[in-house]
């Protein structure tokens, strides 16, 4: 069997879906563009990985860092790393980006979520990753400063990779600051011929908040009903999109079940599974069809919207941008991705000052 005739590569091989990988681990990211992905993510949890799948080296590495920055915080250190990390990934993927013009073949960098509460930080930092190599594409939050954030960066010409995005309010007020960056560039004189900006949905973050919720309140609808939650909020997103005639295309991530990759076959947008998934869809046999648009049933539907927390995400005005940051899933991934600073922080740390 060739790897086009894989699952993911008759996937990828049929029609617009792309395959990125939610990993910027040398090694794992090699082996996915074998089966046909055309982009990468990074964030704080994924650069670690991939620090501490090879720790021997990068300690090496921040041990010169440390040398040749004696005045730098551990932060600074930390973050010249996920930098490093980053930008060997994307070397990876520059066959592709020159193959697709800029549509595909990106590397996300995720901005410092330290960062997450000014709107100018965010721009500023996104632009400076941008600044890096040709097919950077950098993620801003989908928070109400994220949102301003996304404007201006875009209009800057820095693509977008949407993140900590949960819900289809999130995306289309997402989807339309991109849109308004956009246009702001063309109003400009600018060229946006090559912009490739994808707007993140979490899937299985939120279905992971929602199954909590479901033991929180003490819910008694069949709990299978709550895979299919992450699923409804992609499938009308994209709708939303191509009724506003929005030019990002959706990109999914966080992945939980194989719903969340059988369920979108067939559309334009990027599914962006971690690797371990991949070698599951691999192994699967199975023979992807497109569903895309296939709605997920009434009857589901109808349960899960018994749920407030399920409308918040799954109406267009389920909520205002100003309530983004409070959404459940938001509040747990940004602290996840904090957290995630602050171990790759006692990383450095551990050489700066050994405990022996």
């Amino acid at each position: 069997m060739t790897d086009n005739d894989t699952p993911l590569g008759l996937m990828t091989r049929r029609g617009p879906t792309a395959l990125w990988n939610d990993s910027a681990t040398y090694s794992e990211l090699s082996t996915s563009i074998s089966w046909g992905a055309v982009g990468a993510t990074c964030n704080p949890v994924i650069a670690l990985a991939a620090i501490r799948s090879d720790l021997p080296r990068w300690t090496a590495r921040i041990k010169e860092l440390v040398s040749e920055l004696p005045e730098a915080p551990e932060s600074v250190i930390g973050w010249k790393l996920v930098e490093e990390v980053s930008l060997e990934a994307a070397q990876l993927l520059l066959p592709a980006f020159e193959t697709h013009k800029g549509y595909n073949g990106r590397l996300s960098m995720q901005t410092d979520p330290r960062l997450a509460r000014s709107a100018q930080a965010l721009a500023d930092q996104a632009e400076y990753f941008a600044s890096l190599a040709p097919n950077i594409i950098v993620k801003i939050p989908a928070t109400g400063v994220g949102v301003t954030a996304i404007e201006d960066a875009t209009a800057r010409g820095v693509n977008i990779n949407v993140t900590v995005s949960f819900t289809v309010a999130q995306a289309v007020a997402t989807g339309e600051a991109i849109e308004r960056g956009l246009r702001r560039r063309e109003a400009a004189g600018e060229d946006t011929s090559a912009a490739g900006p994808v707007v993140t949905i979490m899937v299985g973050r939120l279905d992971d908040w929602l199954k909590s919720v479901y033991a929180k309140d003490g819910l008694c609808f069949d709990p299978g009903y709550l895979e299919w939650a992450g699923v409804a909020v992609v499938k009308k997103a994209y709708e939303e999109f191509k009724a506003r005639g929005l030019r990002a295309r959706i990109l999914v991530a966080a992945y939980r079940n194989a719903l969340q990759w059988t369920e979108f076959v067939g559309g334009n947008l990027v599914l962006s599974p971690p690797f371990a998934w991949q070698e599951r869809f691999q192994a699967s046999g199975i023979d992807p069809q497109p569903r895309m648009d296939i709605p997920v049933e009434s009857r589901i539907l109808e349960a899960l919207e018994t749920m407030p927390e399920f409308r918040k995400a799954y109406e267009v005005d389920g909520m205002t941008p100003d309530e983004f940051a409070d959404f459940g899933a938001t509040r747990r991934t940004l602290r996840q991705f904090l957290s995630a600073d602050e171990e790759l922080d006692q990383i450095v740390r551990d050489i700066l000052i050994p405990s022996t």
